[in-house]
């Protein structure tokens, strides 16, 4: 019977579940129009990659979790500035479909 440390039992499922979330993330990103839900999505993979961190300081350690701590004050501060700007381009155009925003037209 293979000896098997303690926490290492759920890595693999954490890391799984980082994957399908980043994943679901990306595809966000990529086939969305819509301002709101494109940053949502983003959102949605800072959180998976914080899930993956914190999956993998139980096997390395607490240098997951200070990872974690970084990435959180990115998230809120890609929050605040993010959501600054499609309030400024929904003041500007009336719309937060990126398909009909062109802002380099004059």
């Amino acid at each position: 019977m293979p000896v098997v440390q303690q926490g290492t039992e759920l890595l693999g499922s954490a890391l799984a579940v980082s994957a399908i979330l980043f994943s679901i993330g990306v595809a966000g990103v990529l086939l969305r129009r819509n301002a709101i839900v494109v940053f949502m999505c983003i959102e949605l993979m800072l959180n998976a990659v914080n899930l993956s961190f914190i999956a993998l300081a139980q096997q390395l350690g607490r240098d997951g979790q200070v990872f974690v701590l970084f990435v959180m004050a990115v998230a809120a501060a890609e929050a605040a500035v993010g959501l600054a700007i499609i309030i400024a381009i929904y003041r500007h155009k009336q719309t937060v479909n990126l398909d009909k925003v062109n802002l380099l037209s004059g």
